[in-house]
């Protein structure tokens, strides 16, 4: 029994890192374009933010500024939430 919990805590402790890939953070900037057709807003800092298909875009157009709340997927930008900064 105790060769088994051994084991499986090995293999734990050796994927561990791998949870560690899929990473969230956030951004304040502004909209410099909205793309209904891609999915996708581009903010002042040059980076392109995909949405998913159910997003509403309404209230979002360039000039706006926003908080951005991302997870990086396979090297793409991908909002989890977004806010408006009044």
């Amino acid at each position: 029994m105790r060769l088994l919990i051994a084991a499986l805590l090995t293999t734990a402790s050796i994927l561990s890192p791998l949870a560690s890939f899929a990473q969230s953070a956030d951004v304040q900037a502004t909209i410099k374009a909205v793309d209904v057709k891609k999915l996708s807003i581009t903010l002042d800092d040059g980076k392109v933010y995909k949405v998913p298909e159910e997003f509403n875009f309404e209230g979002l157009t360039s000039g706006v500024k926003v908080v951005v709340f991302f997870t990086v997927v396979d090297g793409q930008r991908v909002i989890d939430d977004l806010e408006i900064v009044k």
